[in-house]
């Protein structure tokens, strides 16, 4: 054996096997073969397709030379801006002390459970980056069952059913609405049931608000309302602002959880350090908010809900069963009535589904076995974010300003034309099998 080889064997256990995240590998493949000259319609990847708010911007360029480290938990004026940015959407207490910023809100998660000793709790189908990282670290991960009927929505009776065996068991609940990959949300009722049953088993719910600003009708609510003392909120910039690639996140802590999040700041005083100082200065100006920023939320808003809407009506019409979207940019499309037809051409998977649709078609989205599921499941989430966000945005403010879009074919075309072809081609290719 060479000494190559040797080194390659020795890699962690927990982190062999392992693909690179799904959403980005799924992102680098269609850029590459839209570099090769194929026309690729990029379903696949989440990211918000509007710009970041150009006040924002100017912050981010005004703050460029700040070059000092700062403290570990984050910059005073940020952890201010974002505890109270918490109060005011959600009539909450916290305080700047409260808050613990992190270069994106995945390496938080990250590193809570690293400083966290319990199983992880994730509802199926989740977020592609949840188990993975269980895995990396070695905790045991639990999935919760959800069904379509019900919107894919944990229950508190699920909830305590995995608990009751084994009360005191230390565990983190994950719970993210508006979905990601389904763009449904929870009621009021549902999220006190929930916050029940987690106050008598004692979890630590993890509530990952980062589609809660982009909830369509602008009424997201934490469960940290009702289970206050053992929730963490987590939020960040990358998805109601459009900035992902600055990577910048947040968690919120009760009091009662100072411990954890101090053991956190221990482990990212040894890994990370801080985050980027000049993202966290422009960040005080984004959680700070104003009528600019307002403005562009609700019309982000009235976009999303009406290209969410046009696209779940486009795959009903085509007999897929697919739940209407509440918030985010996100749906959850379920192809199994056309199992038998797909059979014959050998797709019995949904990976192969999905590599089957974008050779054929051009249409990227990933498969159900992705977010949890079994790899018969034949459903796939489709990320509705390929268009020019800053022209969506003009228009909804501008010639579409007092006009409902939802339902609007001249808004949908003008707004969203590479949607639209995307229907067209799976239109045509299931029609073809």
């Amino acid at each position: 054996m060479d000494i190559h080889n040797e080194h390659r064997y020795a890699i962690n256990l927990n982190v062999r096997g392992i693909q690179p995240s799904a959403t980005l590998r799924i992102n680098e493949l269609s850029n590459q073969l839209r570099a090769e000259g194929r026309d690729i319609i990029k379903l696949g990847l989440g990211q918000s397709p509007f710009p970041v708010p150009e006040r924002v911007v100017q912050a981010l360029r005004d703050h460029a030379s700040e070059k000092d480290y700062l403290p570990v938990k984050g910059l005073k004026g940020l952890r201010e801006a974002i505890s109270g940015y918490i109060n005011r959407a959600e009539r909450m207490r916290c305080s700047w002390e409260d808050v613990l910023i992190g270069p994106g809100s995945k390496e938080l998660l990250f590193i809570l459970q690293l400083a966290y000793y319990g199983d992880l709790l994730i509802p199926r189908p989740s977020w592609v980056s949840y188990a993975p990282q269980a895995r990396i670290i070695g905790r045991s991960v639990h999935w919760l069952p959800t069904h379509a009927e019900n919107n894919w929505q944990l229950t508190a009776e699920e909830l305590d059913i995995i608990c009751r065996d084994d009360p005191s068991r230390p565990r983190i609940l994950i719970l993210n609405y508006p979905s990601n990959p389904t763009g449904c949300t929870y009621t009021d009722d549902q999220l006190l049931a929930i916050a029940n049953v987690a106050r008598k088993y004692r979890l630590i719910l993890l509530s990952d608000e980062i589609y809660g600003e982009v909830q369509f009708d602008g009424r997201h609510k934490s469960i940290a309302r009702y289970y206050p003392e053992g929730t963490i909120i987590s939020t960040g910039m990358s998805k109601w602002l459009g900035a992902g690639g600055w990577r910048l996140g947040a968690f919120i802590f009760p009091p009662e959880l100072r411990p954890l999040q101090d053991a956190m700041a221990i482990i990212a005083s040894e890994t990370f350090t801080s985050t980027a100082a000049p993202i966290q200065y422009a960040g005080i100006t984004a959680f700070n908010g104003g009528e600019d920023i307002d403005e562009y939320l609700r019309h982000s808003r009235r976009v999303l809900k009406a290209i969410g809407e046009y696209v779940h009506q486009r795959l009903t019409a085509m007999k897929v069963d697919v739940r209407k979207p509440e918030g985010a940019f996100y749906l959850f499309p379920d192809f199994s009535a056309y199992r038998d037809a797909l059979a014959n051409r050998d797709i019995k998977t949904s990976a192969a589904f999905c590599k089957q649709l974008l050779e054929d078609t051009g249409v990227a989205m990933l498969p159900a076995s992705d977010f949890g599921f079994v790899p018969d499941q034949l459903s796939a989430r489709l990320a509705f974010v390929d268009f020019d966000g800053a022209r969506a945005l003009e228009l909804a403010a501008g010639e579409f300003a007092d006009q409902d879009l939802s339902g609007n074919e001249d808004f949908i075309h003008q707004a969203g034309p590479k949607l639209g072809m995307a229907m067209d081609r799976i239109e045509s290719w299931l029609a073809g099998l």
